[in-house]
């Protein structure tokens, strides 16, 4: 009987034992490859600020007055990131919340042995993967981390776990003890040479762990006083050790910064259920590798939170808890946790599509690794008859499915790693359609092109529905009245360009109508010194239109008076820069007192050249030899100036006038000069509007410098004042094309303009020089509008889609406007104005190219050491 009896035990022992041996085995498998993307990450390291215990909408409620208990996070949200909610999953307690955020997987059911607050298998983090991580917080959490990681580049620092007391006076001491630790940290690293190598290491990772919030909900409740105030303590700390790192790194604009919550809480101040209080927790997200605020008008969410934390405007992007673990590898450039099964939010990312695409790929590699691995250890327990393979993924689809990804991607398809069939079989149902349409009608092979060109065109354009989305929600957001008035303006704006190729004083109509913009703008209110100059200097520039044609009148001492103008401003701008500096580097100086030698030099030869042709002596050779070498250093001396912006753009000036004073006869010598004027008045004024939108603009004009690599994560996304930014370079585009006379007719060309040069006619040499010094005031303004691209992150891609879209409506007009009657020169005048404006995006393309080339290029005078003392 006894026997029995332990025999029962025994067995109801073994089926106890079993549930947790069939339900609480962990799922987790090793011997996977790590996988990371292979294209420079944006931020070179990575800050995790996790608040537990908070609730997202207390953090993101207003309070009874009005005013956010985290004002800082909200300025994010709405200037500098991106922001929405994480949904956590069952248990929502701190340990697996914080296993997801960080190693990518929620929880592993076998921890239920350890209380949730251990796991017993081994597993692979963000931390682990990263090259040095620095830790501060409870050491429940941060131990659970270093505990996995191999070496010894894991540190953390914890307070005692006594210090975790619900019944203590203040427990928001847990935060300000992490806090204040940072502070020491950073304070010692600038002694210490061997800490402050590895903090200048890429692939880094800072994590804040700040306990008092949760503590306090569970001794207070989420609605108590004390739980909000631990919320804006926490705020007013993540602002100070945001100015912490980026005075360490020297706002180098490489550090990316993540907060987030691991769960939330109920209001009786639990958690560890599924309540919605407890699964929604705020993610903000800002910095390197993060794209800028989204103003939208609708957002496609069924809950009232947006309209109950007044943040219905700024676009909200939900996230589950896992993601953010991919989200931050791909953002410091590490392998993706090997067990994470998080999808990577590639909608966070600023970044180009092939980074995108790329760390796509890599996310699903990592995810297809763990199913491959997992499906291999169960095949090989398996009998052979019994072992039934996932039907929706064998090794075959699994390989062309790879296969055609990487293919994609090679050939710049990006959005075809998912491609959608639909569309392309209906473009080409359509074209089939419309080809034997036109068979049975008999047209002419010409009527084939241009019926069923729009087809692919189309197809182009669909493809990029989100876009258009995302371009009408925009429209939305503007008040009808404000929109229909910049319509209206803008439509105006275009008929004055096409007329001004008819009739140049609508240039000056246009100009007239510029001066007037600091009024309907607060630029007039804020900055009075830059309005005025702008006023100015578009009632100068108004002038030329109204000038007879270039060569009409010809005029040296108009010329010569263009050169003494540049000269003292040469000595201005000079005596600007000596005070500024320090010390002036003699190479500086040097290239600027040559420069303005090379303007003394241009008005001798010009003044000596026109006394000698009107004395019918001829053309100097010595003045044929300066004036060739002038034209050729012209192109080199901007190239050994300063990068900072003003000094670049100041030499690029000096260098083209020189030129253009050779070139010039009368009048006409004086506008690029006031042109440049506009232009450098016109960089300053956008800086200005833009930082009128809220947008922060981290460095001043002065101190802005040009440089070869185009960091596009630094892009914000557009907004309808870029609108009239690309509008504002199309005018002066088209100033500097009839500014001084109608390019498109042959006729007011002058030769006396290349008598510098060469005086024997030569039709292809003295083409060259005058489309030369037809380009001259080209460059300068897209010299101009290369620093409004940098000083007011716009992208340049989007601006020649806008200068494309202004560029094709004017010649929509020119299109029905070409005549095929009349004189020869009514017919060639309406022919070539369809020409320029149709050729007006490839000139852009090369003109941008060159602008790009005398504005970063930077070369060192031979034998001479590299230095800056600027």
């Amino acid at each position: 009987m006894l026997l029995f009896f332990i025999l029962g035990l025994f067995v109801h022992f073994v089926f106890f034992g079993s549930i947790f041996d069939i339900y609480f085995t962990s799922p987790l498998v090793h011997g996977m490859t790590p996988q990371f993307t292979p294209l420079p990450p944006p931020a070179k390291r990575l800050v995790l600020f996790v608040a537990d215990g908070l609730r997202a909408d207390t953090l993101y409620e207003l309070d009874e007055n009005g005013n956010s208990r985290a004002p800082f996070i909200r300025n994010i949200i709405m200037h500098e990131g991106s922001w929405g909610l994480s949904h956590t999953r069952v248990p929502t307690e701190s340990r697996p919340g914080h296993v997801a955020l960080i190693a990518g997987f929620y929880e592993d059911v076998s921890a239920v042995a350890k209380g949730w607050k251990e796991n017993p298998v081994e597993f692979d983090s963000l931390i682990n993967e990263s090259k040095y991580t620095w830790s501060w917080g409870s050491p429940d959490i941060l131990t659970m981390f270093a505990k996995g990681a191999y070496g010894d580049h894991v540190f953390t620092y914890t307070y005692d776990a006594d210090s975790e007391d619900f019944g203590a006076h203040d427990v928001t001491k847990l935060d300000t003890w992490v806090f204040d630790k940072v502070k020491e940290f950073f304070h010692a690293a600038r002694n210490n040479q061997s800490l402050f190598s590895k903090l200048n290491e890429e692939k880094i990772v800072f994590f804040l762990h700040l306990l008092g919030i949760d503590t306090n909900g569970h001794a207070h409740r989420p609605s108590s006083r004390e739980y909000k105030d631990n919320i804006k303590l926490v705020d007013a700390g993540i602002k100070e050790m945001v100015s912490i790192l980026e005075h360490f790194y020297g706002n180098d604009g490489k550090t990316a910064f993540i907060f987030t919550s691991d769960h939330g809480m109920t209001d009786w101040g639990s958690h560890g259920a599924g309540h919605p209080s407890e699964t929604l927790t705020p993610f903000v997200t800002w910095g390197a590798g993060i794209k800028y605020p989204q103003k939208v008008s609708a957002q496609k969410f069924d809950d009232a939170f947006l309209k109950e934390w007044r943040l219905e405007s700024w676009k909200r992007q939900d996230i589950h808890q896992a993601d953010i673990a991919p989200l931050m590898a791909s953002l410091i450039g590490v392998p993706f946790p090997l067990n994470s099964v998080g999808i990577l939010p590639v909608d966070y990312l600023n970044n180009t599509d092939l980074f995108k695409a790329e760390s796509m790929f890599t996310n699903a590699i990592q995810i297809l690794e763990q199913f491959k691995v997992k499906m291999t250890q169960k095949k090989e327990v398996t009998l052979p008859f019994l072992f039934i393979p996932f039907k929706l993924l064998p090794e075959s689809k699994q390989l062309n499915i790879v296969r055609k990804a990487r293919s994609y991607i090679k050939q710049r398809k990006y959005d075809e790693a998912k491609p959608s069939h639909l569309l392309s079989c209906s473009c080409i149902a359509i074209g089939v359609f419309v080809a034997f349409f036109l068979l049975l009608q008999g047209c002419p092979w010409t009527y084939y092109i241009y019926c069923l060109l729009p087809v692919p065109i189309w197809y182009a354009v669909l493809r990029e529905f989100q876009v258009i989305q995302d371009f009408v929600t925009l429209l939305l957001t503007v008040p009808p009245s404000y929109f229909v008035g910049y319509l209206l303006v803008f439509i105006l704006g275009i008929e004055i360009l096409v007329l001004s190729f008819f009739y140049r004083h609508m240039l000056t109509a246009g100009l007239l109508a510029f001066a007037g913009w600091p009024f309907i703008t607060q630029l007039w209110t804020r900055a009075k010194s830059i309005s005025l100059s702008w006023i100015f200097f578009s009632l100068l520039l108004a002038v030329f239109p109204l000038m007879p044609v270039v060569g009409r009148k010809p005029d040296i001492f108009l010329v010569m008076g263009a050169g003494l103008l540049v000269l003292l401003l040469s000595l201005c701008v000079l005596t600007s820069l000596i005070k500024r500096k320090d010390s002036f580097i003699n190479e500086e100086l040097l290239l600027h007192l040559f420069q303005m030698l090379s303007i003394v030099l241009s008005m001798c030869v010009t003044y000596s050249t026109h006394s000698s042709l009107r004395k019918k002596q001829g053309l100097p050779l010595l003045n044929q030899i300066i004036s060739w070498l002038i034209l050729a250093f012209s192109l080199v001396l901007p190239l050994l100036s300063p990068t900072s912006l003003f000094e670049r753009l100041f030499s690029i000036l000096l260098s083209l006038m020189s030129t253009y004073i050779l070139l010039s006869t009368g009048y006409e010598a004086l506008f690029p000069l006031v042109l440049s004027c506009l232009m450098f008045v016109w960089i300053q004024a956008e800086q200005e509007t833009l930082q009128q939108r809220g947008i922060s603009c981290k460095q001043k004009v002065t101190s802005v410098r040009f440089t070869c690599s185009t960091d596009i994560t630094q892009f914000r996304q557009l907004y309808l004042d870029d609108v009239r930014r690309a509008f504002f370079l199309v005018f002066f585009l088209v100033t500097a094309f009839f500014g001084t006379g109608n390019i498109a007719s042959v006729n007011s060309f002058d030769l006396a303009s290349v008598y510098c040069f060469l005086t024997v006619f030569s039709p292809f040499m003295m083409g060259a020089l005058m489309m030369w010094k037809i380009l001259i005031p080209f460059v300068l303004v897209m010299c101009a509008f290369e620093a409004v691209q940098l000083t007011t992150q716009l992208s340049s891609k989007s601006l020649f889609l806008m200068v494309l879209v202004i560029s094709d409506i004017m010649a929509l007009h020119f299109f029905f406007l070409v005549k095929d009657y009349g004189s020869w020169l009514d017919i060639g005048t309406s022919i070539s104005h369809y020409v320029i404006v149709m050729s007006m995006t490839i000139v852009l393309v090369f003109l941008n190219g060159l602008a790009h080339l005398l504005t970063t290029k930077k070369l060192r005078f031979c034998g001479k050491p590299k230095s800056h003392l600027i």
